[in-house]
């Protein structure tokens, strides 16, 4: 008898599960943080949204790249029936959120949309890494907050200021994180390249507090990371497991300080 040949095995958690440690935060901070302003059905819904959209990049980014490259490998139809699964999800919380908003929440999901396709664009070209998508896709998730705020009846300038907080907020992690990252790997750093990006992020957070966009509270707990990267870069790289804890405890911090501050 001729040996049938054997199907290349896909681990599905390769396929299904995000892959970015980083990105849970920048995720689950602007859901946190809508939730605890503005509580309500609606905001539940964007939640699930917004979660399924971060659980569908990974599987998109995958099929997109094997589409872009004319091929089709075993993970290549995995990929494309987790994407649909979770976007299908998605749609979902999206519905229940239409369904159930006092008020007009799509406008920063709208807003959000070209940082997406920035994102989405290197993902396809196996450039997600670099530091404009990845700026751009936490800086896309930070909508999230506004509009949970704006389905709950928020005031629009006050729920833009969450946006704020939250794309700030992700503006100095990434260059911090990049920066203890490049550390850990021998490579040469810029640090005044990632003080002067910590420094600008709260420069704006203190502007946007002057003119009642956000909590005090907010540039506070962001103006902790500059002594903190001080010391931080003073003393001998981390591993980047430790990056990522670190700065998903600090953005906690962040996200518990605002609410606190509105």
């Amino acid at each position: 008898m001729t040996a049938q040949p054997k199907t290349a095995r896909v681990p599905l958690k390769a396929v299904a599960l995000p892959n970015e440690h980083g990105g849970w935060g920048f995720t689950l901070e602007p859901i946190l943080l809508g939730l605890l302003v503005a509580p309500s059905w609606a905001g539940l819904g964007l939640s699930v949204f917004a979660l399924a959209a971060f659980f569908t990049r990974h599987p998109l980014k995958l099929w997109l790249a094997d589409v872009r490259k004319g091929k089709r490998f075993p993970r290549t139809p995995i990929a494309g029936r987790f994407a649909l699964g979770y976007g299908t999800i998605g749609a979902l919380g999206l519905l229940l959120a239409l369904v159930g908003a006092k008020g007009p929440f799509y406008w920063p999901l709208l807003a959000a949309l070209p940082l997406m396709a920035v994102q989405l664009w290197f993902d396809a070209h196996n450039k997600g890494r670099n530091l404009l998508p990845e700026i751009s896709g936490a800086m896309a998730m930070g909508s999230i907050a506004s509009g949970i705020g704006l389905a709950a009846g928020m005031e629009a300038r006050l729920a833009l200021g969450l946006w704020l907080v939250l794309g700030m907020r992700a503006l100095a992690a990434i260059y911090y994180a990049r920066a203890q990252v490049m550390r850990a790997r021998g490579s040469a750093v810029n640090l005044r390249l990632t003080y002067a990006a910590e420094s600008l992020a709260i420069g704006i957070l203190l502007l946007g507090a002057i003119f009642g966009l956000v909590p005090w509270l907010s540039g506070v707990a962001l103006g902790l990371l500059l002594p903190f990267s001080l010391y931080a870069f003073s003393r001998p790289p981390v591993p980047a497991r430790i990056v990522g804890w670190s700065q998903m405890a600090f953005g906690l911090l962040v996200v518990l300080l605002t609410a606190l501050g509105r």
